[in-house]
């Protein structure tokens, strides 16, 4: 299972990478392993200002549906146009194409709140 050392992670399996004052989130190795086959990704929140916690998608895999949180506050600026005919990047890769969202961050300070990779190796065991 891959965890990049180079991206910051939340409890609810999300991982995010920093590109100045905007961030891509995506689902981790771990959450698309847990989740199973991803058949389906609903994001309708473009152009939306999403706080820490707001559900701004939802992810359907064949064993279950789970809603898609907002690691921080931030405009929703760009979706992954890919994943609405090929959602199963998200199991082929999570890390690369498999990306669900580009934000605008509202309050940089909030990524001292996520897990560096050693913290979400430790949650996950």
């Amino acid at each position: 299972m891959s965890v990049p050392a180079e991206l910051k992670y939340t409890a609810d399996h999300e991982w995010v990478r920093v590109e100045g004052d905007e961030i891509v989130i995506g689902v981790t190795d771990f959450a698309q392993g847990e989740l199973g086959d991803v058949v389906f990704i609903e994001i309708e929140t473009e152009g939306e200002t999403l706080s820490k916690g707001e559900a701004f998608g939802t992810i359907e895999a064949v064993k279950t549906v789970s809603d898609l949180h907002m690691p921080l506050d931030g405009e929703v600026i760009e979706v992954n146009p890919t994943l609405e005919d090929t959602p199963e990047l998200v199991n082929s890769e999570p890390f690369e194409g498999g990306w669900m969202i580009r934000v605008k961050m509202s309050d940089l300070s909030q990524l001292d709140e996520l897990m560096s990779a050693n913290e979400y190796e430790a949650l996950i065991g």
